[in-house]
C-alpha cells in the first residue's frame, strides 16, 4: 500500500469512524492515540492472531469493560438514546459503551422485534464509533416457550413451544434440535448471539422454583437432549450463523435445601445428603463434549463438598479444579447475575448473591471470583473495581488478559467483527413464520402427558355440553357447546397450576418465585373437589414443579399434565385433534410428607409416588 493510499484511508476513517471492511478483506480502524492508523489482519487469518492483535491494542479500561454484561432497555422506536419514557428494567447500553467500555448486554423485556432489530443495528453503529470499534454481543434468556414462568421472557412474536420439561416428556432429540434451530434463526434475526440457556440442572428437589426450565430429574435423559439443543443453536462449529450457548448452572443447581432458591438470602445452601454430587455433573459432561461456548455457575453454596463453603462462582475448587482442570473447559465462564452489588427495590434491598463471602468488599468479591477462574460478571456494571485491583497490584493484567481473550475469541468465532448487523427487512419473514408457529403448537400438544383416562373418557366426541374454568370460553366454543354452570354440563374442563406459597418478603422478585408446598389446601382444594364431585371433570394441570394431587387425581374423570400449552393446544388433545405422547419427566409424589423425606440430590426417590417417573398413557 502506498503512502497516498494510507492517507486516503485515514481520511475515510476520520470521516466515518469505526470499522471499514475493504474488498481485500483488511479491516482499517481509527487513528490510534499515537496518530497512527491501526490496521487489522485479513479476516481470513486465524482467529487467535486476530484476538492477540486486538488484545494488544486494548487499554486496561477497555479490557475491564469487556468483563461485564448487564441488562439493557430497548426503546419502542428502536432508538438507543436515553428517554424519560424508556421502558423496562435495565441500563442504557450506549451510555455503558461510552462511559464504561462495556460490549456485552442482555435483554429482558423488549418491545416488538422490529424495534429490537433497529436498536441492535444502531447500537452496533454506535460501538463502531468507539476507539477500537469492538462489536456488541447481545444475550437473552429463553424466549420461545409458552410459559408464565419468571425465567422465560415473553414470547411476543417468537414461536411458542412447550417448556423444556415438555421436551423431556417427549425424549425426542430430533425435535429438540429442530426447536433450537428455529429459535436460533429467530434470535439471529434481531441480533441475539448468546443464549443464556440451556438450563440442565436436575429437578431432584421437587420444591425448587426453577424446575420448569430443566429437562427433569434424569441425568442421562438430560444429557441426550442437551447435545441436540447445543447442536441446534451452535451448529457443528461456532460461526456467523451460530447462537452461542451459555449452559447453566454448573455443577447443577437442583439440590437446594428445602427447595429454597439461592437468588435470596433465605436460602439454606446446596446439599448432597445422598452423596450424589457426581450424578448432577452428567449433563454438563455432555454439554462440554458438545463444545458449549460458555458455562454459568449457580449461586448456591455446595455445603461441605469443597475446601470452603462459598458460592460456586467464588469457589476455586469448582471453577478451576473441576471445570477447568478436570473437564478442560476453556470457554467463557460467566457468573449468574448480581454477585457483587446490592439491588435497591423501593423499600427492599436485594443483597448481592455473594453467599459465603458477604463480608468481602465489592472489589474483593470481584477479585475472589476472578481468582476462582470466572471470566465475566453477569448483571453487573462495575469495571472500576477491576481497574482498581490492577492499579493497586492486587490483580495482574495478565490474569485479565486470559478472560478478555476468551470473550474476544467468542466474538470473532460468531463473526461479529466481520458483520455485526442484521437485515431488518427479514424480521417479518422469520418471526411468525407459519411453519415455526405450527411446530411450536404441535410441541405443546404432543408433550402433554395423559395420567388418567377413566372409562376411556378421552378423547371427547361430538358436541358435548362443557363447563370450562381457567379456559377462554370463546376458544372452547370452537370445540363444543359451552354452558354457564357445572350442573348443565356433560363434562367440566378445569385447568390448574401447580400450587406454590409466596415467601414473606419485601422483595417483589422473591414473591414471584414458586417456592413452598406442592399440594392444594383449604378452600382452594375444597372448591376443586366440589366441582369434580358435581360433574365428570377433565383436569389439566400445568407442571412447573411436581404437583402433589392424590385427591384430585382420584376424583377426576381424566387427568392431563402440560408443560406450557395454550387453550387451543389443550382442547386439541381433549377433543382428539392431536394425541398426548409425553411421559413424566419427574415423579409426582403422593404426599408432602414424602417430599420432605426425599434426599435433595437423588432422583425419583419419594416413597410410593402417585405417578412414577416416565409414566404416561395415550389414545
Amino acid at each position: 500500500m502506498t503512502s497516498n493510499q494510507t492517507v486516503q484511508l485515514a481520511e475515510i476513517v476520520r470521516q466515518h469512524s469505526g470499522l471499514l471492511r475493504a474488498e481485500n478483506g483488511c479491516a482499517f480502524r481509527d487513528l490510534n492515540k499515537n496518530g497512527k492508523l491501526d490496521v487489522y489482519e485479513d479476516p481470513r487469518q486465524p482467529i487467535e492472531s486476530r484476538v492477540e492483535d486486538l488484545l494488544g491494542q486494548m487499554t486496561l479500561e477497555e479490557k475491564a469493560g469487556t468483563l461485564f454484561i448487564n441488562g439493557s432497555v430497548v426503546n419502542t422506536d428502536g432508538s438507543i438514546e436515553e428517554k424519560p419514557d424508556t421502558p423496562g428494567f435495565g441500563g442504557v447500553a450506549a451510555k455503558q459503551i461510552a462511559n464504561q467500555k462495556m460490549n456485552h448486554f442482555n435483554l429482558w423485556d423488549i418491545p416488538r422485534t422490529q424495534a429490537v432489530a433497529a436498536w441492535h443495528n444502531k447500537l452496533q453503529s454506535f460501538a463502531e464509533g468507539m476507539r477500537l470499534g469492538i462489536p456488541i454481543t447481545i444475550a437473552s434468556d429463553p424466549r420461545n416457550h409458552f410459559t408464565r414462568n419468571i425465567f422465560s421472557m415473553a414470547a411476543n412474536e417468537f414461536s411458542q413451544w412447550c417448556e423444556t420439561l415438555g421436551f423431556a416428556a417427549l425424549d425426542d432429540a430430533d425435535l429438540v434440535k429442530q426447536f433450537a434451530d428455529i429459535a436460533r434463526r429467530e434470535y439471529l434475526s434481531v441480533g441475539i448471539r448468546v443464549a443464556l440457556h440451556p438450563q440442565i440442572d436436575l429437578s431432584t428437589e421437587p420444591r425448587w422454583p426453577r424446575i420448569s426450565g430443566t429437562f427433569g430429574e434424569d441425568a442421562h435423559l438430560t444429557a441426550r437432549l442437551v447435545k441436540a439443543y447445543i447442536a441446534g443453536f451452535q451448529g457443528t462449529a461456532l460461526g456467523p450463523h451460530s447462537v452461542a450457548c451459555m449452559t447453566k448452572h454448573f455443577p447443577g443447581g437442583g439440590p437446594q435445601n428445602e427447595g429454597l432458591d439461592p437468588h435470596f438470602e433465605f436460602q439454606q445452601g446446596q446439599i448432597y445428603p445422598g452423596k450424589n454430587f457426581d450424578y448432577h455433573l452428567i449433563p454438563f459432561e455432555a454439554a462440554i463434549e458438545s463444545r458449549t461456548a460458555a458455562i454459568m455457575p449457580y449461586y448456591g453454596v455446595p455445603i461441605d463438598q469443597t475446601d470452603e463453603n462459598v458460592a460456586m462462582s467464588f469457589n476455586k475448587a469448582i471453577i478451576t479444579g473441576l471445570l477447568r482442570d478436570k473437564y478442560h473447559f476453556d470457554g467463557v465462564v460467566c457468573t449468574d447475575w448480581g454477585l457483587i452489588t446490592d439491588v435497591h427495590m423501593g423499600e427492599a434491598v436485594w443483597p448481592a448473591r455473594a453467599w459465603g463471602v458477604e463480608h468481602l468488599s465489592k472489589p474483593e468479591r470481584v477479585l475472589k471470583a476472578l481468582e476462582a477462574g470466572v471470566d465475566q460478571f453477569g448483571g453487573e456494571s462495575c469495571p472500576e473495581y477491576v481497574i482498581e485491583l490492577v492499579k493497586t497490584e492486587r490483580l495482574s493484567e495478565t490474569r485479565i488478559d486470559q478472560s478478555v481473550r476468551r470473550l474476544l475469541r467468542l466474538k470473532f468465532q460468531l463473526g461479529l467483527f466481520d458483520n455485526p448487523f442484521v437485515d431488518e427487512s427479514q424480521v417479518p419473514q422469520i418471526l411468525g413464520h407459519p411453519a415455526s408457529v405450527a411446530a411450536g403448537l404441535d410441541s405443546q400438544q404432543r408433550a402433554m402427558t395423559l395420567l388418567k383416562n377413566e372409562s376411556q373418557t378421552l378423547p371427547l366426541k361430538g358436541q358435548p355440553k362443557i363447563f370450562v374454568k381457567n379456559i377462554a370460553p370463546a376458544v372452547a366454543a370452537r370445540y363444543a357447546e359451552v354452558v354457564a354452570t357445572p350442573e348443565q354440563a356433560d363434562f367440566a374442563i378445569l385447568r390448574l397450576d401447580t400450587p406454590w406459597v409466596p415467601v414473606e418478603t419485601k422483595n417483589p422478585f422473591a414473591r414471584d418465585f414458586h417456592h413452598g408446598d406442592l399440594d392444594f389446601k383449604g378452600e382452594v382444594k375444597a372448591e376443586i373437589l366440589s366441582l369434580l364431585q358435581t360433574v365428570p371433570t377433565i383436569v389439566v394441570i400445568y407442571l412447573d414443579r411436581p404437583a402433589v394431587i392424590p385427591e384430585i387425581s382420584a376424583a377426576s374423570k381424566a387427568l392431563l399434565a402440560e408443560y406450557g400449552a395454550d387453550d387451543s393446544a389443550v382442547l386439541n388433545i381433549i377433543f382428539g385433534k392431536s394425541r398426548p405422547e409425553g411421559k413424566l419427566p419427574f415423579e409426582l409424589p403422593s404426599s408432602m410428607e414424602a417430599v420432605r423425606n426425599q434426599k435433595a440430590d437423588i432422583p425419583y426417590d419419594s416413597e410410593n409416588p402417585l405417578y412414577p417417573f416416565g409414566f404416561g398413557m395415550s389414545y
